[in-house]
């Protein structure tokens, strides 16, 4: 059987089962799927890494922002393009026409801030124009006179548009009255300038000014004056010549064209008196502004009064008394319409009028009252659209739900402009009312008010955040409402078509109606939704659109209008630039922050209000540079926020600090269920705030104040670093701030008083320490706490060890100066007659006698020395001149104690210093081993500056500075010179001091066991070296040797001690107890006598060593020769070997 073979290109016949489709969708599905959790993974990464990246967008970091409003690439010719030439020319008209409005109404922005004269003069007279063009376009439209040619059909055709952009025209004329008329400064200003004319006309010479050019110059300064500055502005436009011969155009007597401008302001009034002071409001109020100035041009133009019309207008002042027409410019309708139309004011009733204007305290006392419940309301309104906008703008769009989410969406966004619109209102018209009435505002009202301003700034910031959303929303929800207009649009013009009749009227509303689908069609600019505008003026005549299908057509229509200017209407109803004027409420504002710190974030949004005003301020003219004023603005505003806010906190937080370490004390009650708590810690969480060109942030700005005070502190009181080392770490963990340490040398728990404080209380310390030579401590005399502080050289080496070596010798010095001042003293006390006539007579008494009493000073004498010095006078203390002449002594001992101390101090603090250090003998040098080593140069300094503290280390801890010959050197030759010779009777005082010391000296030490220890001491060396010193300084040694005055004291009381001891003997035979008793005592006091003047035989013995007692002047000056003779011979022979031939 053969087998057929099978062909490598054949195929098997296909047939279409629908399997390949099915499995093609579910691929497709699955790979959708994946491409979507793709997506959100990427997104999720993205912003786990920056917060930046992503949907959500910050308003005070981004540097660059969506703009969404398009622009509009064709001419107005190219877009109105339809069959019907006469159509399109009447168009094109009107459409050029309200161009120029809005053209003009933008460019009057830039002139609001002192924009010169004559530029402001050119602009009004371009509206003027404008004005007359506008008005003369429409009477030519309707005009009533039967042999001028019809341009259109014009029975049914109401230009509503054109007649709303004459009013907003009219409207700037009027903001630039009310600003010229609030403008005091201005108005100051434009007299002092006058003046000056006037003096310059006086002396045109002077001024190098031709006389004949000032005549010219000031017609055209009266000119601008009569224009601009008496208020005229509006009213030289409505009363301008509109009836123009050459032009061809009647007006005033057009009877079809007064009627018409009639109809329009009452179809306008209409539609604003149904919404004005509603929620769904957005800009009645302005439209009814346009109404008014409408309403006044009416008036001056045809010269006739609808009187009922007039009182409607006025009626709604009683529902809005006042509308605000730039940042702190308010208008009165009320006065505004009595002004420009007397003739209608005196129908009206007084009675009436007067009510409109009472109405307004009334209006302004219920908007205070109702402030706190709008603030609420509004709070929990914006916070759930807030919620929505969040829920609609993050939830992905469904294919199959598109135009419902796309139709939420659109609500959304135009709810939050109306809440915007709302709030915008309240604030400006409440605030401004109060400044212009002159009435005063109440915290409660200015804290309310400040709350609006927030969740105003927040609409804004919520509409920003979600920019990229929004955007993308935007241009979708535009194009479903075109779709929309453009299927009512199409039935409506199939309606025409079908209609067999024709006319005209007809074909110019088929004309219009193709003419609007032709603008639908393309992006939603401006100049397009114009032409729809203007053009469906014409297409709703002859019942072209039912009721039922207009109303919807127009929603959509004004839907449109807000989605496509979405960003451009946030922006202008969320600017907050008007609180420039009110910068009185901030002060107000942040204390309310400072006390409600839970809610501390909120104050970014006042922040992003003040930035408002910056734009306004960069246009400013008044100045020679715009950034004066943002200057002055920015200090002011940050001198408030210092002040209110920041120094508070910082105070507040220093304050919580100190209490919280020092709770053991007990200062205050820190219950908060009593005092109340503030948990200041939110402000540490926000964001940095921005203003200007900086970056507020509070915890930085709190932390370096703690840190510079902490620090600050801790340098003028160092024994304080572990408090403040204590706050630092609780601030880190109650507030979370990040503090710095203050790398100061800590001192130790035993610091004692500081060498710094001493140094600066010398005079304080000397006189309320006492010195112990041996043991070389300072203890204070008294005090007020249970315990007496003692300084001693540890004291002295861990305070060099923490202000540097250097204070060693800055100390000396202030001890120098105080020596000086102590020994003035002292030389007018010996050069007082009465003491240096007894020293005298001592002395010549000694010399005489010494033979007879064994070469030494008699005990009676100086005792009798001593009593006799109290007959002289003495203190209200009790004190005589001797005692006050020892405390001065001792004082001065008191000061040479302490610079000994000063120097053991500084030995002991450089050898703990230099311990690390393994062999003084042998120390490296480090700089040289760095240098071998190639190091850096950095390293190298740092080894030259190791090695010059290692040198000075070492210099310092083997021999100290001789402070003390110093000190005796300074002093000595004016001591010793032959104008103080009265100070050589020193040594003959001595004795009759010592007495007095001893006795003072052992009432200190009695009273010890007492328990009234005032004035009880232990020690006081301070006496020993004060006299050591003085006698150094006046070479008196010898001298005083030779009185032999403690070998007189030994021999005084070993005597007394001896006949009380035979006397004791005597009277233990007779056995009388009570005298026995009081030998007894009296052996005890002559002990304590003996022991006392023993104990200040050595004390002043041992201080003598220290000034070299064993020397006198001129043996230390033949010393001093010999040395320097010793080092020169030295060098010498160094010389001679160096020379050597080798």
């Amino acid at each position: 059987m053969a087998v057929e073979t099978i062909a490598p290109d054949w195929e098997f016949d296909r047939f279409d089962d629908g399997s390949q489709k099915i499995h093609t969708e579910v691929q497709l599905k699955n790979y959708s799927k994946f491409l979507e959790e793709y997506t959100s993974q990427l997104r999720g990464i993205e912003e786990a890494l920056d917060d930046s990246i992503g949907d959500v967008w910050d308003f005070t970091l981004d540097p660059i922002a969506l703009k969404l409003l398009p622009y509009e690439q064709s001419s107005l010719l190219e877009l109105i393009k339809t069959d019907n030439k006469v159509l399109n020319k009447v168009i094109t008209v009107y459409a050029a026409l309200c161009s120029e409005v809005k053209k003009l109404k933008y460019e009057v922005s830039m002139y609001s801030n002192g924009q010169i004269y004559l530029e402001l003069s050119c602009f009004v007279s371009r509206c003027y124009e404008v004005v007359v063009n506008i008005v003369h376009q429409l009477a030519a439209l309707y005009n009533s006179n039967k042999g001028t040619a019809t341009i259109i059909e014009s029975s049914g055709v109401h230009f509503q548009t054109v007649y709303e952009h004459l009013g907003e025209l009219l409207v700037v004329l009027l903001t630039l009255d009310e600003i010229m008329g609030n403008h005091g400064t201005l108005k100051d200003h434009w007299k002092m300038y006058k003046r000056l004319l006037k003096s310059v006309h006086h002396n045109p010479g002077k001024f190098s000014i031709p006389e004949e050019k000032l005549k010219p110059f000031e017609k055209l300064l009266l000119k601008l004056e009569g224009q601009m500055l008496d208020g005229m502005i509006l009213q030289a436009c409505v009363e301008q010549r509109f009836d123009d011969p050459g032009e061809g155009v009647a007006v005033a007597k057009n009877g079809a064209f007064a009627e018409e401008f009639s109809f329009n302001i009452r179809t306008i009034f209409t539609n604003v008196e149904s919404k004005i002071g509603e929620p769904s409001e957005i800009d009645q109020r302005d439209k009814y502004a346009c109404v008014c100035g409408l309403f006044v041009l009416h008036f001056h133009i045809f010269r006739s009064v609808d009187k009922r019309f007039y009182k409607a207008l006025l009626d709604i002042c009683k529902k809005v008394p006042a509308v605000t027409l730039t940042a702190n410019i308010i208008w009165f309708p009320d006065a505004f319409l009595l002004a420009k139309v007397p003739a209608a004011a005196k129908l009206m009733d007084k009675k009436s009028l007067q009510s409109i204007r009472a109405h307004r305290d009334t209006y302004l006392q219920q908007r205070a009252q109702a402030l706190t419940k709008d603030v609420q309301s509004y709070y929990v309104f914006v916070t759930s659209w807030m919620m929505k906008m969040e829920s609609i703008l993050s939830t992905e769009n469904k294919s199959d739900k598109l135009a419902e989410d796309l139709n939420s969406r659109c609500n959304v966004f135009v709810q939050g402009i109306l809440y915007a619109y709302s709030i915008s209102t309240i604030i400006k018209t409440t605030m401004n009312m109060y400044m212009s009435m002159q009435r005063p505002m109440t915290k409660t009202s200015v804290k309310a008010l400040c709350r609006l301003v927030e969740l105003l700034k927040a609409v804004e910031h919520m509409f920003y955040r979600r920019s990229m959303v929004v955007a993308d929303s935007v241009s979708h929800i535009t194009q479903q409402l075109q779709s929309q207009a453009l299927n009512a649009i199409g039935v409506a013009k199939k309606r025409v078509i079908s209609d067999k009749k024709y006319s005209e009227q007809r074909l110019d509303v088929l004309s219009s109606l193709v003419l609007v689908e032709n603008a639908l069609s393309g992006p939603s600019t401006k100049e397009r939704r114009l032409v729809v505008s203007l053009a469906l003026c014409v297409g709703t005549q002859l019942k072209t659109f039912k009721d039922e299908e207009l109303l919807p057509l127009q929603l959509v229509l004004k839907k449109l209008d807000l989605i496509s200017e979405l960003s451009e209407r946030v922006k202008l109803q969320c600017d907050c630039s008007f609180l420039y004027w009110h910068r009185a409420v901030f002060p107000i504002y942040l204390d309310d922050v400072y006390d409600n710190a839970v809610d501390a974030a909120r104050i970014h949004y006042m922040f992003s209000a003040l930035r408002d005003s910056v734009p306004s301020m960069l246009h400013a003219k008044h100045m020679e540079s715009c950034d004066q004023l943002l200057e002055s603005y920015d200090k002011e505003i940050m001198d408030v926020f210092n002040e209110h806010l920041l120094d508070k906190l910082c105070k507040e937080i220093e304050k919580d600090l100190r209490l919280s370490v020092h709770r053991h004390l007990k200062l205050d009650d820190r219950n908060p269920f009593k005092v109340g708590m503030k948990d200041l810690a939110h402000f540490f969480s926000l964001k940095p705030i921005r203003f200007f060109n900086r970056f507020i942030l509070i915890k930085a700005y709190v932390t370096h104040y703690l840190d510079k005070t902490f620090y600050n502190l801790t340098t003028v009181a160092l024994h304080d670093w572990a408090t403040y080392s204590e706050m630092r770490n609780l601030a880190t963990q109650r507030y979370g701030l990040t503090m710095t340490e203050a790398h100061l040398p800590s001192q130790t728990l035993e610091q004692g008083l500081d060498v710094l404080e001493i140094m600066r209380n010398i005079h304080v310390f000397v006189s309320r320490y006492l010195y112990n030579l041996n043991n070389q401590i300072f203890v204070e005399k008294a005090s007020n706490n249970k315990h007496l502080n003692t300084i001693n050289i540890r004291h002295i080496a861990n305070s060099i060890r923490t202000h540097g070596t250097g204070i060693m010798n800055t100390t000396v010095n202030f001890t120098y100066q105080f020596l000086r001042k102590k020994f003035y003293i002292f030389s007018q006390f010996m050069y007082d007659e009465h003491i240096k006539s007894r020293l005298i007579k001592d002395i010549r008494f000694f010399r005489e006698t010494k033979d007879q009493s064994d070469q030494k000073y008699p005990f009676d004498r100086a005792e009798k020395f001593n009593r006799g010095i109290r007959k002289l006078g003495i203190t209200p203390d009790g004190q005589s001149y001797l005692d006050q002449f020892r405390q001065l002594i001792s004082q001065i001992g008191n000061a040479m104690g302490y610079v000994r101390m000063i120097r053991s101090g500084g030995l002991h603090c450089c050898s703990s210093a230099i311990r690390f250090v393994p062999d003084l003998e042998d120390i490296v040098n480090f700089e040289e081993l760095v240098k071998e080593e190639g190091l850096s140069e950095e390293t190298q300094k740092a080894a030259s500056v190791l090695d010059s503290v290692l040198e000075d280390l070492t210099s310092n801890s083997a021999e100290g500075t001789e402070y003390f010959k110093m000190l005796v050197a300074v002093f000595a030759a004016e001591f010793r010179s032959a104008k103080n010779m009265h100070l050589r009777n020193f040594y003959m005082i001595v004795p009759p001091l010592t007495v007095n010391f001893v006795e003072h000296s052992i009432s200190c030490k009695e009273k010890l066991n007492k328990k009234n220890k005032t004035g009880a001491a232990f020690t006081d060396d301070g006496f020993a070296m004060g006299v050591a010193y003085i006698l150094k300084l006046l070479d008196q040694y010898l001298e005083f040797d030779s009185l032999h005055w403690f070998q007189a004291v030994r021999d005084k009381y070993k005597k007394e001690m001896n006949a009380v001891v035979k006397e004791q003997s005597i009277q233990t035979a007779s056995q009388d107890e009570k005298l026995l008793q009081t030998m007894n005592l009296t052996q005890k006091r002559l002990d304590v006598y003996l022991q006392e003047f023993e104990l200040l035989h050595f004390s002043l013995s041992s201080a003598r060593i220290f000034f070299r007692a064993d020397k006198t002047a001129a043996e230390e000056t033949q010393e001093e020769k010999k040395d320097k003779a010793d080092q020169c011979s030295q060098l010498e022979d160094c010389t001679m070997w160096e020379n050597a031939p080798r």
